[in-house]
């Protein structure tokens, strides 16, 4: 990749199974930014749907299918659509969830950060906001671009500037961008992780382990759309118990302590003398 800040070619990749009205606002607001992507890849997790949304919405996006039960893989499906990047010849991977909106910025101010030489082996993750509940008309894609307020817990960058951390544990997979170097070099998400929670924890130890820089990319906007969720996510408990686990083997710490102490003081968990969390009672 060129330090120069010419264009390279860019793919947004992303997982869906079973949000199709998240699906078709991500692909309308991909169609109103102010640069376009090269490549869209949509991993279809055992969703059948997907295809006939991307056509109905009239999106060049290329559909990977993938014959997939529970727990969801996720991170299987993140690295197929990586790879299937790759084979388009991909310069920069820009990962979103599908519950997010890109802002119409956010695929060149990617691409911008990534062509600086500072900048370019980074894990680059942008701002991201959390929108109310849509009404009764849905979202208006105008409407949520300009609501910017990004999340607090995480640093927010004036929209110019890119700034280097060393907090690999703010790190978040909604919307984040590498180059295809790093991105071979950072060794995709391990695909030991199923269901919720964890695997993008665990990417960003590698990237740290890796001395991969880091950093947070203003102007990189992307809208959280709603969806229901409980807090603590008990409908996730044993994808997350499972999940700490593996994580835990392969870090020696143990990640998503928030939930893990709400499951306790629930009395759905306890812990044994070394810290294992384990069920002590039917969900």
């Amino acid at each position: 990749m060129c330090a120069g800040g010419g264009a390279v070619k860019t793919a947004v990749i992303t997982t869906v199974r079973g949000r199709g009205s998240h699906l078709r606002r991500q692909l309308q607001g991909l169609a109103l930014s102010t640069q376009s992507a090269d490549m869209h890849v949509v991993v279809a997790l055992g969703d059948s749907r997907v295809g006939e949304i991307v056509a109905e919405e009239g999106s060049p996006a290329s559909v990977v299918e993938l014959d997939a039960g529970e727990p969801v893989p996720i991170a299987h499906g993140r690295n197929q659509g990586a790879a299937a990047a790759l084979r388009g010849s991909a310069q920069l991977l820009i990962f979103l969830d599908v519950d997010c909106i890109p802002g119409r910025e956010l695929i060149g101010r990617y691409r911008h950060t990534a062509a600086q030489r500072q900048h370019a082996n980074a894990l680059l993750c942008g701002p991201v906001t959390y929108l109310a509940p849509p009404g009764p008309g849905g979202y208006s894609i105008a409407e949520c671009q300009a609501r910017v307020n990004p999340h607090p817990a995480r640093p927010v960058p004036s929209d110019s500037d890119v700034l280097p951390t060393t907090e690999y544990a703010l790190f978040w997979s909604l919307s984040f961008a590498v180059t295809a170097p790093t991105w071979n070099r950072i060794g995709g998400f391990c695909e030991r992780y199923r269901g919720y929670g964890g695997e993008d924890t665990d990417f960003a130890q590698c990237a740290a382990a890796r001395r991969v820089p880091m950093r947070w990319v203003g102007g990189a906007h992307a809208f959280h759309q709603f969806h229901p969720t409980t807090d603590p996510p008990v409908h996730h408990l044993d994808d997350i118990l499972r999940n700490a686990s593996i994580f835990h083997e392969r870090w020696g710490w143990w990640p998503m302590q928030g939930w893990l102490a709400a499951f306790e003081a629930t009395g759905l968990i306890a812990r044994d003398n070394g810290g294992c969390p384990y069920l002590v009672q039917d969900h």
